[in-house]
């Protein structure tokens, strides 16, 4: 149990670690959060028309029959279209963003680690491959899943896929094998 503990905390350490430079020092997610000069008459425009929530844009009225659904799709081939995700207000909790980020991380290095001390032969190239693995399953699951539907760049999401996942792959091929 203190080798599991002690291979989910420094594991839950590297992601986080790695996380933090890839949203922020390294700006790997750029792509995603781009700079707009119109941003303040969009907010303004937002916040006369929007309540907090997702939207997808066209879309068709809730209630609407699948013909109207099917309609407002059809007129809307070749035409501008987005997703919004808005908020009235920006609130920033930075320490509690960060002690559940934390928490996030741990909770994924213990099942990682639960998991492959399941493997009968576990050895460091086993280990490193299981981890890029499983980083490579939530990104087909998610980002690359969306990017098919939304065209979203997911460069970003592949490049945290080969650095987090490859180096707590190789914190646990290490320390799981010693």
């Amino acid at each position: 149990m203190k080798k599991h503990l002690i291979a989910a905390l420094v594991g839950a350490l590297i992601i986080f670690i790695w996380q933090f430079l890839s949203w922020s020092l390294l700006n790997v997610h750029g792509a995603e959060t781009a700079y707009t000069p119109n941003q303040e008459k969009i907010l303004e425009f937002l916040s006369q028309n929007m309540e907090d929530g997702e939207y997808f844009l066209p879309n068709a009225a809730p209630g609407a029959s699948s013909q109207e659904e099917q309609t407002v799709m059809e007129n809307a081939i070749g035409k501008p279209w987005a997703q919004i995700s808005y908020h009235s207000k920006m609130e920033m909790s930075m320490p509690l963003n960060l002690i559940r980020g934390f928490l996030i991380d741990f909770v994924a290095a213990w099942l990682l680690v639960w998991m492959l001390l399941k493997f009968a032969n576990l050895d460091f190239k086993t280990t490193l491959l299981a981890t890029l693995a499983v980083g490579f399953i939530g990104y087909l699951a998610y980002p690359y899943l969306n990017s098919i539907w939304f065209e979203r760049s997911t460069l970003g999401y592949l490049v945290d896929l080969v650095v987090q996942w490859g180096l707590l792959g190789s914190w646990l091929g290490w320390y799981l094998n010693k």
